[in-house]
């Protein structure tokens, strides 16, 4: 099938828009494989540092001819979903030794959980903590003795800030490796009905506790579809993963045995051998188009139009928000995953998953087919789904048929006719929605403004029954230059709740939303932000505000708004506390949501 034409064009309109700076990056990257690991050329004393430790494989690094594989980690046993990590050097160093290679954990980047500091201080981290993983992906990889590495990440910023730092590393090979979902538990719809009923008072919190711990209750990333599982499908439609990988349950038999097969493939895929394939040529425009059609026809997380944004640029690839909202138009909804849907993503993958929606969208010219991938050539690989030989992982075709049409649909009957995400521009500046989970009915609110400088304002009016009709609540002073642009997700129980009263009711703020962002209108990622004296500085309460997402305009419905004078917040108590004081740098060299919301700038 070929390539839809529209779908063509803005794959051509990005390649040209980036030609400058993708030439700039790519000759750096020639320059970088034709100098080569330097581990031979280090001192005697440099190379006792770096293999003293390595036990057997500490001759086959100081005098072997094999691949040396580095691992970047973001282990902790804190999180479920970078739990399983720690037994992974382990099968990685063995699956090394079984080719001749040799492998190294080169270094750890942190990892973080929105999920755990929604609504408190730390959450002002989170987006930062991208950009610091890249930043320390930088330093493991600087020794510059592997010839190609892969990098364990699962959850929201983990997997972007990996990429990027892997990009400055373009010329080695990179294979991504995940962990897997947990297994499924309460259900997630079940959840959210307990936490509205909390915030109602209609229950206690150990009511709440107890369903929390029945959705969360073991390792993997969590199941619904969220900005970490919108990350692992990303991974797939851009050829990072081995195909069919990303869903497969924590410690099973086949997840270990693609663990293995993924550190033996990235060696493969070094100057050493004869299939050499840096992450260069994988990431290259056509695989960035491809992630966004993932993104549109999965119905995934707002996250990533700041993170693919910085992710391209890092590969000096530019990307605007009117590429993702011309593929959204384009692009049919597919999937129904929570919480687009009852579904979760283990459901989902049982379903037929990723293996079918890429060979949906292939067959109807809605994919790129002949980017490159740690597979091979061409995106039919990633049809396929893996499965157990003895103790092998071979492939075979994926299912052509949907095993669940409620779960994941035929393109000849999506469920709806675009893609899950639409941009809105108007006189309040810029933005983006996550309409898939948006009833129609839902999609266009015009109400008066309500106006705060915090999601603790917005629940303390909310408590002291302060709404009592259609409202836009407008939270601003939550960008990436006020305080590091949070997720405002802890807000989405009391919202929901006005909502079920038959309020109209929508969200503009210049903040975050989870990637779990659901039935309520949220109009994110405002831009210019409100410290940077975007109109969303100078709403009043009661002006009327129209959020529009079927024909995308984001508006302030009076005469007079940029006559008056900008609001001011007090930013103090976000400065410092909870680490906030360490992030100042940060805070001060942030660029715009629209530009990735990245402190490496252009």
């Amino acid at each position: 099938m070929p390539i839809h034409t529209t779908l063509d064009d803005v794959t051509k309109r990005i390649i040209a828009r980036s030609a400058p700076t993708r030439a700039t990056y790519l000759a750096r990257m020639d320059a970088a494989q034709r100098k080569g690991p330097s581990r031979a050329h280090l001192s005697c004393s440099g190379q006792a540092h770096a293999f003293a430790a390595a036990g057997e494989d500490q001759d086959p690094l100081a005098t072997g001819t094999g691949g040396n594989l580095g691992i970047v980690t973001a282990y902790n046993d804190m999180l479920s979903a970078h739990q399983p990590f720690e037994r992974f050097p382990d099968l990685i160093r063995t699956a090394a030794r079984s080719i001749g290679g040799t492998a190294q954990v080169a270094g750890g980047v942190p990892a973080m959980c929105d999920g755990v500091t929604q609504g408190e201080a730390g959450m002002e981290l989170s987006l930062f903590s991208r950009d610091l993983i890249a930043m320390a992906t930088g330093i493991a990889l600087s020794h510059n003795t592997f010839d190609a590495a892969v990098y364990l990440g699962v959850c929201d910023k983990i997997v972007p800030g990996l990429v990027i730092g892997a990009q400055a590393f373009g010329h080695l090979p990179a294979v991504f490796i995940p962990a897997g979902p947990m297994t499924s538990g309460l259900q997630n719809d079940e959840k959210a009905k307990v936490r509205q009923s909390f915030a109602a008072g209609e229950c206690g919190r150990d009511a709440l506790m107890a369903a929390e711990m029945a959705a969360y209750h073991g390792p993997g990333t969590c199941t619904f579809y969220g900005t970490a599982n919108t990350n692992q499908m990303l991974m797939e439609f851009m050829g990072l993963h081995l195909p069919g990988s990303s869903f497969v349950t924590p410690n099973t038999e086949l997840r270990e045995g693609l663990t293995k097969t993924g550190a033996m493939r990235a060696l493969s895929l070094s100057a050493l051998g004869e299939n050499y394939t840096p992450v260069c040529e994988i990431l290259d425009e056509k695989a960035y188009v491809n992630g966004i059609v993932g993104l549109m026809a999965t119905g995934g997380s707002t996250n990533l139009l700041i993170h693919l944004v910085a992710m391209a640029r890092a590969g000096g690839i530019i990307l605007d928000w009117q590429d993702f909202s011309d593929i959204s138009d384009l692009v049919p909804l597919l999937a129904r995953v929570y919480p687009n849907g009852l579904a979760d993503v283990n459901h989902f993958h049982a379903a037929g998953g990723l293996g079918y929606l890429i060979r949906e969208l292939l067959g109807g010219g809605l994919l790129h087919p002949d980017t490159k991938t740690i597979a091979g050539t061409g995106l039919h690989h990633y049809t396929q789904e893996p499965f157990l030989d003895g103790a092998n992982v071979v492939w075979r075709d994926g299912t052509q048929h949907s095993l669940n049409e409620k779960i994941v649909t035929p393109l000849s009957k999506p469920f709806q006719t675009s893609g899950g995400l639409k941009r809105l521009a108007g006189s309040l500046g810029t933005g983006v929605m996550k309409i898939s989970a948006v009833a129609p009915e839902h999609r266009v609110v015009q109400a008066p403004a309500r106006v705060f400088h915090s999601q603790d304002a917005v629940k303390a009016a909310f408590k002291a029954g302060e709404f009592t009709g259609d409202v836009i609540v407008v939270v601003r002073f939550q960008g990436p230059k006020a305080n590091g642009m949070p997720e405002l997700h802890s807000l989405t129980p009391m919202l929901a709740i006005l909502q079920g009263r038959g309020h109209k009711v929508a969200l503009v703020t210049d903040g975050r939303m989870s990637g779990a962002s659901g039935k309520v209108p949220a109009a994110i990622h405002v831009c210019p932000e409100a410290l940077d004296g975007g109109p969303i500085a100078y709403i009043n309460d009661g002006d009327m505000v129209r959020v529009d997402a079927l024909d995308g305009t984001l508006d302030v419905l009076v005469d007079d708004l940029l006559t008056r004078s900008p609001a001011h917040a007090d930013l103090d108590d976000n400065q410092w506390g909870t680490g906030r004081e360490l992030f100042a740098p940060f805070r001060a060299a942030v660029g715009s949501a629209d530009a990735g919301a990245s402190v490496f700038g252009d």
